[in-house]
């Protein structure tokens, strides 16, 4: 274990709208022994929260190694770092999301050239353009995607989209239809419940719209829409049954839609991800009127 110090002193406090704060022999955690009084007056009144100070006068210090106590300014070094995972797929120019669906165009509206001249010497910026379809990359789908009179983008949550506790449900490799039963051993309530079944390593290939794609089965969404579920993610091309014997019906989006429940498509990457003990994020802009957006998706994980 790396040595740690903490520093012994007395301080004397005055506050800019008067009156003052005196303390003796007050000990403190610090990042190291070679700390300066004003780098430890600037921790103290951090420390302490104190606001309005004018002037921290250090008196008496002596440096001590002993092991930290904790405090606001100076880390223990016991707590693990926090990680953040990427869960959305890029979205470049031409990309196939939806086999047979307009591609995404990504042009120039401002170029630095053109810019030159709005600006002084030396100064440019660069404007770009998106001409695409809202059902994109990795994108979130509100209950206005299936529903007529339902909340859009502008109209669902944070508490729907942001900071959500999640739960990895690993569908076995040549699973096609995620059932209730599949569901049973998770704690769904209140949670982003994430279906990782390995399909987006064929995302934008022909296999991706393949009809064995997986996907959520209408008595599983009910299961998960009864329980509570927070929001709904799958890493396929679809959360429902694309295949041309599922004739055009949508259990999965009608039922959790329905409930009040996001659904994100298209993720990738939850195999990097722990079964529990996350925070998952899919937030789009606020466009009223719009049903469907690509998200930013991602994990925290501590």
């Amino acid at each position: 274990m790396a040595e740690q110090y903490r520093a012994q002193f007395d301080a004397e406090v005055t506050f800019a709208n008067g009156g003052g704060l005196r303390t003796d022999g007050f000990r403190l955690d610090i990042p190291g022994r070679d700390i300066t009084d004003d780098e430890l007056a600037a921790l103290f009144v951090r420390h302490l929260g104190l606001l309005m100070v004018a002037e921290v006068r250090i008196g008496a210090k002596t440096i001590i190694e002993e092991p930290h106590k904790g405090g606001r300014g100076v880390t223990t070094g016991t707590r693990p770092p926090r990680r953040l995972v990427e869960l959305s797929h890029v979205i470049t120019d031409g990309m196939t999301t939806l086999p047979g669906w307009p591609a995404p165009q990504i042009t120039d509206w401002l170029t630095f050239a053109a810019s030159r001249a709005n600006y002084a010497p030396g100064v440019e910026f660069h404007v770009a353009r998106v001409d695409m379809i809202a059902n994109t990359g990795t994108y979130l789908d509100t209950p206005a995607h299936r529903w007529a009179e339902g909340a859009d983008l502008a109209g669902v949550p944070l508490d729907r989209l942001a900071d959500l506790p999640g739960a990895v449900v690993r569908v076995p490799a040549g699973t096609r239809a995620v059932d209730r039963l599949m569901l049973a051993p998770y704690e769904v309530a209140g949670r982003a419940v994430l279906l990782h079944t390995g399909w987006d390593a064929h995302f934008g290939t022909d296999r991706y719209g393949a009809p064995e794609a997986p996907h959520l089965t209408g008595d599983a969404a009910r299961a998960l829409a009864d329980a509570g579920a927070a929001l709904v993610g799958i890493d396929s091309i679809n959360i429902d049954d694309m295949s041309p014997t599922a004739g055009g019906e949508r259990p999965a989006h009608s039922t959790l839609l329905g409930a009040g429940i996001p659904i994100v498509e298209h993720l990738t990457g939850l195999d990097a991800l722990p079964p529990e003990g996350f925070r998952f994020t899919a937030a789009p802009p606020r466009v009223a009127g719009m049903g469907t957006f690509p998200v930013r998706a991602f994990a925290t994980v501590d």
